[in-house]
């Protein structure tokens, strides 16, 4: 059976999501759901066009959802309908309801001499998204985002970070405080970047657990987190450029610190391979 009223239960529910009801998320397009489905992520609705189903993807989708205990596969809806309920201009005929509770600070594991990041009230999704890809590229163990930063589970945020929101640790509502309370066994470093007269990022010591810190967009980080920062870096730019977006500043100094750790002894780790904890 087809869904064609505006007025069904599950498709009143996707339209909830695009406001970030809490626990659900609502994914779109094949590639997020694949990458939800590999990470163990449940899906409590799927929703697919007839134009999908006859398509060349619906074979692995339908494969994907068998393999994840969902034989019955995606109910059919309206092209218009889904397209109502979609965040994207172009959702490619799927959408999927996942379960996907975020909690706080101790949802990010503690690994000595790695690296976090502390998002402090970034408010577009796309930036968030983008951040997320970027810093699980570069290996970090997890993000805190502080209370007024926008949810992870907006479309827009999980559709930017190709996935990453799905599999990166995350932790939402959190203050400086409490993660520095987190991680206090571990002597975290909290570092900030400066438009100029911090440490060149290409001469600064980096060693140790690092808390890199990411402000809001147009006026950065708080003056709180500016005085917490023990180490303060400045990227070098050829003039007259004196600043960077955030996420490529970020992704500078993230994989500057990967690339020292890639040269360096690794973390101590038990018999298991396992980080000590």
């Amino acid at each position: 059976m087809i869904i064609t009223s505006r007025q069904n239960a599950a498709l009143k529910n996707m339209r909830r999501l695009r406001r970030c009801k809490a626990g659900q998320a609502l994914l779109e397009g094949p590639t997020l759901i694949l990458e939800a489905l590999a990470a163990g992520i449940a899906l409590e609705e799927v929703l697919a066009t007839d134009d999908f189903l006859a398509g060349p993807a619906a074979g692995e989708v339908r494969a994907a959802l068998t393999a994840a205990g969902l034989p019955h596969g995606p109910r059919r809806v309206l092209p218009e309908l889904l397209e109502e309920l979609a965040d994207t201009d172009s959702p490619r005929g799927l959408v999927a309801v996942a379960r996907l509770p975020r909690a706080g600070v101790t949802t990010l594991p503690r690994r000595a001499g790695e690296s976090y990041l502390f998002v402090e009230g970034l408010q577009d999704p796309g930036n968030l998204g983008a951040l997320a890809r970027t810093a699980e590229a570069a290996g970090i163990v997890g993000m805190a985002l502080s209370p007024g930063t926008v949810h992870p589970n907006h479309p827009r945020a999980l559709r930017a970070s190709a996935g990453s929101l799905l599999r990166l640790p995350v932790a939402v509502g959190v203050s400086p405080e409490a993660l520095q309370d987190h991680l206090a066994a571990l002597a975290n470093k909290w570092v900030a970047l400066v438009p100029r007269g911090g440490e060149d990022l290409y001469r600064a010591p980096l060693e140790g657990t690092l808390t890199l810190t990411v402000g809001a967009e147009g006026p950065g980080l708080s003056a709180a987190l500016r005085r917490r920062a023990d180490l303060r870096l400045t990227i070098p730019m050829a003039p007259p450029v004196e600043s960077l977006n955030a996420t490529v500043a970020t992704a500078l100094v993230l994989f500057e610190v990967r690339r020292r750790r890639s040269h360096s002894p690794g973390p101590e780790t038990d018999g298991a391979g396992a980080h000590s904890q």
